[in-house]
């Protein structure tokens, strides 16, 4: 099961990265685009994902991702069900959706490649 703080621990660690409270709801973003986000009670964890990409990974683990809501289905943007997430999974997702948001060669002075 993966937490906020979990989130937050890894997050911290990111070049460029901070926490935001918004409409009762923890985001993370770097400078003004959000690349996770909790919903409000916590249970739900969205985060930035390419879109031709995400059928695929909802298909794969249906159990576990799922779309967005229709108004925000337009973004690169897929959610999890945070209890059903471990952490060496959490760690990718959330590393690869902060690789999206920040310059080219800051992800790779962080994560090589």
């Amino acid at each position: 099961m993966v937490t906020v703080a979990d989130v937050r621990a890894l997050a911290r660690t990111l070049p460029r990265s901070s926490e935001h409270l918004v409409r009762d709801r923890v985001k993370f973003r770097v400078g003004a685009i959000v690349y996770v986000a909790f919903s409000r009670d916590e249970t739900t964890m969205g985060f930035g994902y390419p879109k031709e990409e995400r059928d695929g990974l909802i298909a794969d683990e249906p159990d576990l991702f799922f779309l967005p809501g229709v108004s925000d289905q337009r973004f690169n943007w897929v959610c999890c069900h945070a209890d059903r997430l471990d952490h060496g999974h959490m760690t990718e997702l959330v590393t690869e959706a902060w690789r999206m948001v920040v310059p080219k060669f800051l992800a790779r002075q962080r994560l090589g490649g």
